[in-house]
């Protein structure tokens, strides 16, 4: 870690976690988080008004616990990067509006980054710099996306995506009907591991001949999952439930692995990044080890902590945006709760910040523009 290397601070709200990180460089410094998802859990999923009341309420003391955990001011910063998209409306307009208070408070330059493309951006702290280009599966509770990023900062290029439920949204919907509780992901995980995955053959969506190759698809398989279940219920026969947890995470993991190494070998990518929070999983970490082991492919995986929701991604691509001189964002920065993938940050106009303390320009900035 050199001296010189960029400090930046990252703020992450765009779902139930309030993460503040801070990194010099590609080392983590500090990884704060304020979770709501137990008050969410009485209610089977994330409510948006509880999520942005509780960001409101953790804000500035997670900001203060990242920046004593990594022991530097404020105005030790080099930058202030925060996820503006995509994700819940309301969560991300918090991050984005304490982002742009602190910001022009302190004088410092602004980055409105892509979710997406941080949590790809987030191995870096584990594993150093990015390949270039990169290939990474990233899976969660909202997106189940391929993406080749021959620059993480300003070039990522969707190869397929989920057509309808993300991996993560189906094992929450599977544990519901299991009454496993909320969050789905961490439990189906546990009960797999002694169940049988053989046990009960679940369909595995668009993996036909003239399917897209790279697109995926849990709806199907959610739904037989499910209908499966209610089989067993209305016949009065208990339900096996390890061997239903074992047997569709494995469809899950199956699909997911497979497409994500045929990318790679379709793109004569030699290596295979995973992120997102169903990363964390241990049978799709395994099975894309084997696969991947199988193929010639080199498999970056960040710790199970990183690939969940965390500030520590969002200011990884702040600082890779600081190292690149990529151009700040201005403080009219929105959330924009459908930002696409393609666009990793949000660029402002060319004299963006360069009046941060200039008090004629306070005159520019409205208040619907500094908290919109």
């Amino acid at each position: 870690m050199a001296a010189d290397e960029p400090l930046v601070l990252g703020i992450e709200t765009s779902c139930d976690e309030t993460g503040v990180g801070i990194v010099r460089g590609t080392t983590l410094l500090a990884d704060a988080v304020a979770s709501s998802v137990d008050t969410h859990a009485r209610f089977g999923g994330v409510v948006p008004e509880i999520a942005y009341r509780a960001h409101l309420e953790a804000m500035v003391p997670t900001i203060e616990r990242a920046l004593k955990q990594a022991g530097v001011s404020a105005r030790d910063l080099d930058g202030i990067a925060v996820t503006s998209g995509p994700g819940l409306a309301g969560a991300l307009l918090v991050g984005v509006s304490a982002a742009k208070a602190y910001a022009y408070a302190l004088g410092k330059p602004l980055y409105g980054v892509n979710h997406l493309a941080s949590h790809i951006c987030v191995d870096q702290l584990e594993h150093g710099p990015l390949p270039e280009p990169t290939m990474a599966l990233l899976v969660s509770g909202g997106h189940s996306s391929l993406l080749l990023a021959p620059d993480i900062t300003s070039d990522v290029r969707p190869l397929g995506a989920t057509i309808d439920d993300a991996a993560g949204e189906a094992f929450d919907k599977i544990a519901r009907v299991l009454n496993l509780g909320f969050p789905g992901g961490p439990v189906i995980d546990r009960l797999a591991k002694e169940g049988d995955p053989k046990s009960i053959a679940f369909p595995r969506g668009l993996t036909g001949p003239r399917d897209a190759p790279y697109d995926f698809s849990f709806s199907g398989l959610k739904t037989s999952v499910a209908r499966w279940i209610e089989a067993k219920r209305a016949a009065g026969e208990e339900v096996p439930v390890r061997d239903v947890a074992a047997s569709f995470q494995e469809a899950v993991v199956d699909v997911l692995t497979r497409k994500a190494v045929r990318a790679c070998k379709d793109e004569g990518v030699d290596h295979l990044m995973i992120g997102g929070g169903v990363a964390a999983n241990s049978r799709l970490r395994a099975l894309a080890q084997e696969r991947c082991e199988r193929a010639g492919v080199r498999l970056r995986v960040p710790r199970p902590g990183l690939c969940t929701d965390n500030g520590a991604m969002v200011a990884a691509l702040g600082a890779e945006m600081v190292a690149r001189n990529r151009r700040p964002s201005d403080l009219e920065l929105s959330a924009d709760s459908s930002l696409p993938v393609t666009e990793p940050h949000v660029p402002g106009t060319a004299h963006a910040h360069s009046h941060a303390h200039d008090h004629d320009h306070v005159h520019e900035i409205s208040k619907d523009n500094l908290y919109s």
